[in-house]
């Protein structure tokens, strides 16, 4: 198969491109769902994008009359091995590193592979591109299984330029298009993609200010970082205040190889150069060893819903459980500063619950923290988790004695056709500012609840009680997390 013409790839825009190279990716036989593509995908762009940043380095420190120390060595730089160039900076199809078909394959599986996987054994600091090579590249591989296919994707891919702004700001739109679809695409899709209306809003809420560190502990997707970001970017009026948001802001973990590459590609997209997110468990840290240097001002997070952690993970914590957001709730209190902010989105039974472990963490957020807000949400804003949800908004360092809450009560179903938006989230940002009572607002005082329970539950004193049909996608995930709970124990007892 012979390459397209460099100069019919240059007129291309970056949404043709990318939907190219997803059309290549779904005739491959080593990928077959939307996780794969964006796995595939992001793996690389991050070696173009790592092409180009160090050509950036390069041609600064040589006006410099400086040399710059490349990060890989010369056979596997983007040029030499992916797209050898000619002088005039065209693809060189004639170069005997032009490969193609098996030759490719071989030399991706057994030399690149392999040379990037080596980043993992030395010891990086975690906001370094090197240690970045390292946790993506090893435990990934390549699923592109044909050669020409691969062959057909570089090209593509060498069309795709991260030095400007606009081209970042382009391709950010298209990424988180991937991501969209990725949690679109089944049960699991919901751990990489948080919808970006209800992320804006959280942000705006608890407004992180320039000079304040911002943290996501179970970052996935790196949705909240970005729009954190986003949102400080644009206050960002000095040269100082844009190196205080690449440099010593944003900080996050993520446990999982795909979310992690994912989280890294989507803020270097959104403009962060060198994300400072650590490929780590984050649960596997010992509360009580969390240090007040490692605290930061803002917590913005998802946490996953339903995981069942190990006996030595729960032993990090004061409050055992199994529940994994349980476990993520007791970091994250423990991660703020005093005087720090936080919204966390959390199923809604976090209110309600009875166990010993339910009652416990609403004692010590209540008695630790000042939880002034909740947001519940409808179902169907998290598609297919089959579940409902409310943020919690709440300052560290003082006792909660009032809780405002607020009923997003829409007049439709949300669905994968139907989600939710901004529009539908802005009566909450205006009347959160005041705390404003309203049909859908009203505040309760602590000093009401019963002791023994805490019992947080969203009852709504304005609105009469209505019958709530649930969707069949939430009915059906329901079932399916307890088939699953059922199977796993029949495999106990066997």
């Amino acid at each position: 198969m012979l390459p397209l013409p460099d100069k019919i790839i240059k007129a291309m825009n970056y949404e043709q491109i990318f939907k190219n190279i997803d059309d290549i990716l779904w005739k491959e036989a080593g990928c077959s769902n939307e996780l794969d593509y964006v796995e595939q995908t992001s793996w690389i762009l991050f070696l173009k994008y790592l092409d180009d940043y160090e050509n950036d380095r390069a041609d600064a420190m040589e006006l410099q009359g400086k040399e710059y120390n490349r990060i890989l060595k010369p056979e596997f730089r983007w040029d030499s091995w992916a797209c050898p160039k000619n002088a005039d900076g065209s693809i060189d199809i004639h170069s005997e590193n032009y490969k193609t078909g098996p030759d490719l394959s071989d030399f991706v599986n057994n030399n690149l592979f392999p040379f990037l996987q080596s980043f993992a054994n030395k010891d990086y600091p975690t906001d370094t591109l090197e240690y970045k090579i390292g946790e993506i590249f090893k435990e990934l591989k390549n699923k592109i299984a044909s050669g020409f296919n691969l062959r057909e994707i570089l090209d593509y891919a060498d069309g795709l330029h991260f030095q400007s702004t606009e081209d970042k700001h382009e391709m950010s739109h298209l990424y988180e298009s991937k991501i969209h679809k990725m949690g679109n695409a089944g049960r699991n899709g919901g751990e990489y993609y948080t919808p970006r209306p209800l992320i804006r809003t959280i942000v705006k809420v608890v407004n992180p200010k320039i000079g304040e560190t911002v943290y996501d502990g179970a970052c996935g997707s790196a949705g909240f970082l970005c729009e954190a970001f986003k949102y400080m970017d644009e206050k960002a009026d000095t040269v100082d205040k844009k190196k205080t948001l690449q440099k010593s802001t944003f900080f996050g973990r993520e446990k999982k190889g795909l979310a992690y590459i994912i989280g890294i590609m989507n803020m270097i997209f959104h403009g962060v150069e060198a994300p400072d997110i650590q490929h780590t468990n984050t649960l596997s840290i010992k509360a009580s060893e969390i240090t007040n240097s490692e605290r930061k001002d803002v917590v913005l997070a998802n946490p996953p819903f339903g995981g069942k952690e190990r006996s030595e993970i729960q032993g990090n914590f004061n409050i055992k459980t199994g529940e994994t957001a349980y476990l993520f709730m007791q970091h994250f209190i423990k991660m703020l500063k005093a005087g720090g902010r936080a919204g966390i989105v959390i199923k809604n039974t976090f209110l309600s619950n009875t166990d010993n472990a339910s009652v416990s963490l609403r004692k010590e957020l209540l008695e630790n923290c000042n939880l002034h807000t909740v947001l519940d949400l409808p179902s169907g804003v998290f598609t297919g988790a089959g579940v409902k949800t409310v943020v919690l908004f709440f300052d560290k360092g003082r006792p909660t004695e009032k809780i405002w809450y607020y009923q997003l009560n829409l007049d439709r179903n949300l669905g994968k056709t139907n989600p939710l938006s901004e529009k539908d989230l802005e009566d909450f940002v205006t009347l959160q500012k005041t705390f404003a009572i309203s049909p859908n607002s009203w505040t309760i005082n602590i000093a009401d609840l019963d002791p023994a329970t805490l019992d947080l539950s969203v009852k709504n004193p304005n609105r009469k009680e209505e019958t709530s049909f649930r969707q069949p996608d939430e009915i059906i995930a329901e079932m399916q997390n307890i088939n699953k709970e059922c199977g796993d124990i029949l495999q106990k007892l066997v």
